[in-house]
C-alpha cells in the first residue's frame, strides 16, 4: 500500500558562464548581503516589519522577487531567534550572500538537445547566461521536473563554493509514492544523540539487525566554534563572531546531510520499512541540567537530522512515524524492566535480568517495540539474545580537499546477555577494552 505526497529535492549544478559577465553574480551576492543586513539593522532599530519590507525592497538593486526572497530569509532568521534561539542572535553577514531566485522570474532554464542552458537575472535587465554541468541523475530529475505535469521547478540559489559558481535548484514531485506506515514489515527504531544515531530493525519475528553511526566531529567542532565565538564576544569582535557562527552552521549542515544519507542507505536494505523516531517536540521545556549542559542539548540539531532522514527516505518510498520517548533509554528491551540506574553513559545493564547492551542501540530497540505496541493486531516479539552492535564512524579527512566524511566500520562485541568484552576495529585490527 502506498500514499502520495509532495517531495522536494535540491539539485546542485556547476555553472559554465558563457556570457562573459560572471562578475555580475559576485556583485549580486554583495547586494544580497546588503539587503539581508539592512533588514537586520532596521529590525534592531525598532522598525515595524511591514515598513522594513517596503523600504528595503524599494532600495534593492535586485529583481523584485529576488529582493523579496532575501528579505524573507532575514525574517526567517529573526523568527528562529525569537522563537527558540538555536544559534543566538542573527548578526550582520560579512561574506557574500547566496542569490535566491524564483523560477521563471529571477532565473530560467532551457532544454537544448542534451544539455540545459540557464539565464540568471543578476541585476535588473542584466542577465548571466551559460550552460549547466552535473551528473546524469541530476539532469534526469531536472528534465522530468521541466516536462512532467506532476513535477515543478522551484526556487534556486546561485552561490560560489570552493571557488566554483553553482546553481542549487529545487524540484518537487507533487505525487511521489510513499509506503503506508501501518503496513510496514520492518520497524526501524531510531535514537538520535549528540554524537551518534542508533538504528535497530525489528520485525514480529525478532531483531533483524542494528547499527550505531558515530559522528564525533559534530560535537567536537561545535565545542571548538563555541569557544572561539565566546572569545570573540569577550573581545568585542562581533564580525569574527558572525563568521565563526556561519562556518559552524555550514559544517553541521553538511555533516548531517552525510549522516542522513548513511542512515537511509542502511535502511533501504530491509523489506517494507517504516522509520520510527522519538517525538522530541517538547524536549527543550523538559531539559534543566545546568547552564553548560543546557547549552549543549538545547542547541543540538535533533530536528534537522530527523528532517533530513525523513525526506531522504521518503524519496525512496519509505514512511516515517514517531512515538512517545518516555523511558525508552531506561527500558530493558529483553525483560521490559524500566529504571534510571539501568543506564550509565553508553552502557546499559538491566538491574532485573542483567542484560547488557550498548545503551543507544537498546533505546532504538525500545522505540521500535513501543511503536509495535501502538499498532492493532501487531505482536511485540520476545527477545532473548541480541546481535552484536556494529558501528560506523564518520570522520573528515585530516588534510586535502574534503568531499565528505570518511567511514570506518567497527563491531562492538559482547554487548549481549553473556557480558561485555571489548571493541574490535575491523579496519585496523586493533582492539581495546570496553
Amino acid at each position: 500500500m502506498t500514499q502520495t505526497q509532495a517531495l522536494t529535492k535540491t539539485l546542485v549544478f556547476p555553472l559554465d558562464v558563457q556570457s562573459g559577465n560572471e562578475s555580475l553574480l559576485y556583485d549580486a551576492r554583495l547586494e544580497c548581503r546588503r539587503v539581508f543586513n539592512e533588514v537586520l539593522r532596521l529590525n534592531y532599530d525598532g522598525w515595524d516589519w511591514d515598513e522594513v519590507e517596503d523600504v528595503v525592497e524599494q532600495n534593492a538593486d535586485l529583481v523584485q522577487n529576488t529582493a523579496q526572497r532575501i528579505i524573507d530569509k532575514a525574517f526567517d532568521a529573526l523568527n528562529n531567534y525569537y522563537d527558540n534561539d538555536d544559534w543566538g542572535r542573527p548578526w550582520y553577514k560579512h561574506e557574500t550572500f547566496p542569490l535566491r531566485m524564483n523560477y521563471g522570474e529571477g532565473y530560467n532554464l532551457f532544454l537544448e538537445d542534451e544539455t540545459v542552458r540557464f539565464r540568471i537575472s543578476a541585476k535588473p535587465y542584466n542577465h548571466v547566461k551559460g550552460e549547466l554541468h552535473g551528473t546524469q541523475d541530476q539532469f534526469n530529475l531536472l528534465t522530468q521536473a521541466m516536462k512532467d505535469d506532476d513535477w515543478h521547478v522551484g526556487t534556486a540559489e546561485a552561490l560560489c563554493r570552493n571557488g566554483r559558481e553553482e546553481l542549487h535548484v529545487t524540484v518537487t514531485n507533487e505525487t511521489a509514492e510513499v509506503g503506508t506506515k501501518t503496513a510496514a514489515d520492518t520497524i526501524v527504531g531510531v535514537d538520535i544523540n549528540e554524537d551518534c544515531v542508533a538504528l535497530a530493525t525489528l520485525t514480529e519475528s525478532g531483531i533483524e539487525d542494528s547499527i550505531v553511526i558515530d559522528y564525533p566531529e559534530i560535537k567536537e567542532e561545535r565545542h571548538c566554534y563555541f569557544t572561539m565565538r565566546k572569545r570573540m564576544q569577550e573581545a568585542g569582535q562581533t564580525a569574527f563572531n558572525d563568521v565563526f557562527r556561519d562556518k559552524e552552521q555550514r559544517f553541521v549542515h553538511d555533516q548531517l546531510h552525510t549522516v542522513s544519507r548513511r542512515v537511509v542507505e542502511w535502511i533501504r536494505r530491509f523489506d517494507s520499512p517504516v522509520i520510527v523516531f522519538e517525538n522530541l517536540k517538547d524536549m527543550r521545556e523538559d531539559i534543566e541540567y545546568g547552564t553548560r549542559m543546557n547549552r549543549r542539548l538545547h542547541s543540538l540539531p535533533f530536528a534537522k537530522l530527523r528532517d533530513f532522514i525523513t525526506y531522504k527516505a521518503a524519496w525512496h518510498g519509505i514512511p516515517s512515524d514517531d512515538v512517545n520517548p518516555e523511558y525508552t533509554s531506561q527500558q530493558c528491551p529483553v525483560c521490559g524492566h524500566t529504571e534510571r540506574a539501568n543506564r550509565h553513559k553508553k552502557r546499559f545493564k538491566c538491574r532485573e535480568c542483567e542484560h547488557q547492551d550498548h545503551a543507544d542501540r537498546g533505546a532504538g530497540i525500545s522505540v521500535a517495540q513501543q511503536w509495535l505496541r501502538t499498532q492493532e493486531d501487531r505482536n511485540v516479539p520476545a527477545l532473548n539474545t541480541l546481535p552484536q552492535v556494529r558501528k560506523w564512524e564518520l570522520r573528515r579527512q585530516a588534510s586535502g580537499p574534503v568531499d565528505g566524511p570518511t567511514v570506518t566500520h567497527h563491531t562492538v562485541e559482547g554487548y549481549q546477555t553473556d557480558g561485555v568484552s571489548g571493541v574490535s576495529d575491523q579496519s585496523t585490527g586493533r582492539s581495546s577494552g570496553a
